[in-house]
């Protein structure tokens, strides 16, 4: 099952200076992690963006989602980084393994040293940097991140693994690119011109999300219709009902944003505020797809 959640690098637009910029970021981040979703990803919307374009961003929701033991070593300083005091703690909850060959808990490293006996030394937020074999067939660089599996602390046993590092991955890619990837799963536009989530209406969307999902927000003051270019969602008037299906009679997005998506959803409804943030838009929408 694959999470991904698609914001935009105009996500920032209205914040006044930096650290409020930053430490919006920060919900964005935690929302994300908070759902369990494996991607975050910055899509571009440059004719939206203002002061904090999709650079700042990006370096700031990829900060977040690195874990402190490593964010000294991996970032260093940047003018981006400036106000990351104030991004609130992620405690991503740690990866573990199940069964006899996989027991033991996932940890993100950075290689610090390389040898010539192909070990190398690797920093994942223990005591010291601990000195590991490569694995056979592997390449690694000074630098470079791996994904170790700690089985034992006392004594120590620990190993690197070829698999993705745990946690929440941070990238930048065109909306277009994510939305076609075959772990897309079911794709959702989180719009206010959408579907209304009803309780009947989520308990047959929960099924479907299980096996994984991408959905896209839009910025303030700037919705998914705006960003894309497309008319917003309006109701079929052979139909009585808000519903968004897949292709079916009922379907009532324009050609253009069909092909992107699944189905619109307006998962704060009936809203009391005139703008919902796209922080809180993301906290409302991955809620109601965690359910089961």
């Amino acid at each position: 099952m694959t999470r991904t959640v698609l914001v935009p690098s105009s996500l920032a637009r209205e914040s006044r200076d930096k650290r409020e910029a930053t430490r919006k970021l920060g919900y964005v981040a935690r929302a994300a992690t908070v759902f369990r979703a494996d991607r975050l990803v910055v899509y571009p919307d440059r004719s939206g963006e203002r002061r904090w374009g999709g650079g700042f961003v990006r370096t700031v929701l990829a900060y977040a989602a690195t874990p402190p033991y490593l964010r000294k070593e991996a970032w260093g300083r940047r003018d981006e980084l400036e106000y990351v005091g104030v991004l609130p703690p992620l405690r991503a909850v740690t990866q573990t393994g199940s069964g006899s060959d996989d027991s033991g808990s996932l940890r993100q490293g950075i290689v610090t040293e390389v040898g010539s006996d192909g070990r190398v030394r690797v920093n994942c937020g223990l005591q010291h940097p601990i000195s590991l074999p490569v694995p056979p067939e592997t390449a690694v660089e000074q630098g470079e991140r791996v994904t170790i599996r700690v089985s034992s602390r006392r004594p120590l046993r620990a190993r690197i693994v070829d698999v993705p590092p745990p946690g929440l991955a941070v990238e930048e890619s065109e909306l277009d690119t994510t939305l076609s990837r075959p772990d897309a799963g079911v794709r959702i536009a989180a719009s206010r011109h959408g579907e209304e989530l009803t309780v009947a209406r989520l308990g047959e969307l929960a099924p479907r999300v299980r096996d994984g999902f991408t959905v896209a927000f839009g910025a303030p003051e700037r919705g998914l219709p705006e960003i894309l270019g497309v008319e917003p969602p309006r109701p079929d008037p052979r139909d009585d009902t808000d519903a968004v299906t897949d292709g079916d009679s009922r379907s009532h997005t324009e050609p253009d944003a069909q092909t992107r998506f699944d189905l619109w959803l307006n998962t704060v409804p009936n809203q009391g505020s005139d703008v919902v943030r796209t922080e809180e838009a993301m906290f409302a929408t991955l809620a109601c797809l965690n359910l089961e």
